[in-house]
């Protein structure tokens, strides 16, 4: 059986790295509500210097969430 938190918060969640997007999917599967996601801006990758968002960002909006991404 998981934790089960008494009460349901509203969140805004912060974060980048792959293991943040763990915590988020959790985050919502719990019930909590997410009010939005703040993640790092999307940064040019790879050879073709193609922009790549981060692992939150994606998630976020495969759930639905809305993303800001302050420059600084």
């Amino acid at each position: 059986m998981l934790w089960e938190p008494p009460n349901k918060m509203k969140i805004v969640f912060m974060g980048s790295p792959d293991f943040a997007a763990v915590s988020l999917r959790e985050l919502v599967k719990s019930g909590h509500d997410i009010l939005s996601v703040v993640t790092v801006p999307d940064k040019p990758a790879g050879r073709g210097r193609k922009l790549t968002s981060s692992a939150v960002k994606r998630l976020a909006l495969e759930l639905g969430l809305p993303v800001l991404q302050p420059e600084n």
